[in-house]
């Protein structure tokens, strides 16, 4: 049986990777990646490195051929952009007659109000139309996400938000990793839904487990969208990225990653991280980067 991860030079991806080498040899997995260079160090382990580029679906037909099982990770930019990619993705792998597709995308997509939804609703929808068997690993919320929140706190930053009353399933890449592989390898997850959600808090309450981790109170500042808007450009916060970063306040805001569910646990077969715990991590990670 042979597995492909797409975009496993990345954050997410890489650690799909290392968590899937723990499972199975390297001769049984591949990775489909822009920029092949970047993953020597897989080569150097045995594992099959393929040039796949969403934006040319000539090349995905030579990533996927002959793979039995495929995930696709959901690629960075704008929606329009993302969904065309997607759909790429997904076309390239019905012509390789793939047997399997799990796709990592979001919490209640289709019910979903989050700025990202769009996105995934159709990727999901020409998966399903595809016939091909497939899981959906709806991801709540990275915790890595917050990282200048959190550098922000250790510095002495008061933790801002515009997100209201909003909770978030928070959890750590190596968990939403470590859940991706267990699809990858198990059995009996053919058409399955996962709602990957951690521990619903606000932001006051992650505030207050980062200021327990670092021993200090950290001040939780909510405000308007518009001054939210104002702080960020003030934080060098790119002009084209501000809309993007002030319509996630607004989606935990309103509810959209207020999801409830135990499938991370029955997926992973263990509880995830902690919050202290994963929260610890992050933190040391930024000392250790110093």
């Amino acid at each position: 049986m042979k597995i492909l991860v797409t975009g496993a030079t990345g954050k997410l991806g890489s650690k799909i990777v290392e968590s899937l080498l723990k499972t199975i040899p390297a001769s049984d997995l591949a990775v489909s990646v822009r920029n092949p260079e970047k993953a020597a160090g897989l080569r150097a382990r045995g594992v099959e490195v393929r040039q796949g580029d969403f934006d040319q679906p000539e090349s995905l037909d030579n990533a996927f051929a002959g793979i039995d099982r495929l995930l696709i990770i959901s690629a960075d930019g704008d929606n329009d952009t993302r969904t065309r990619q997607h759909a790429n993705a997904v076309a390239a792998a019905e012509r390789a007659g793939v047997k399997f597709i799990a796709y990592t995308s979001l919490a209640d997509a289709t019910e979903s109000k989050n700025i990202f939804a769009p996105t995934h609703v159709a990727t999901e929808a020409a998966i399903i139309k595809t016939g091909i068997p497939y899981s959906f690993l709806r991801n709540n919320w990275y915790l890595e996400n917050e990282m200048g929140g959190i550098q922000g706190a250790i510095a002495g930053a008061p933790w801002v938000t515009s997100a209201g009353a909003g909770k978030v399933g928070w959890a750590l890449q190596q968990d939403y990793a470590e859940a991706a592989a267990a699809v990858l390898v198990g059995n009996g997850h053919e058409n399955t839904v996962y709602e990957l959600s951690g521990p619903l808090l606000t932001q006051e309450e992650l505030a207050t487990a980062l200021g327990a981790v670092l021993g200090k109170e950290i001040p939780v500042q909510q405000v308007s969208d518009e001054k939210y808007a104002e702080i960020m450009k003030g934080l060098g916060v790119p002009d084209f990225a501000i809309p993007i970063v002030v319509g996630i306040q607004e989606s935990i805001r309103n509810g959209s990653l207020e999801v409830e569910s135990n499938d991370f646990e029955k997926v992973l077969g263990r509880p995830i991280t902690p919050i202290n715990e994963a929260l610890t991590q992050i933190v040391h990670a930024i000392s250790q980067s110093k």
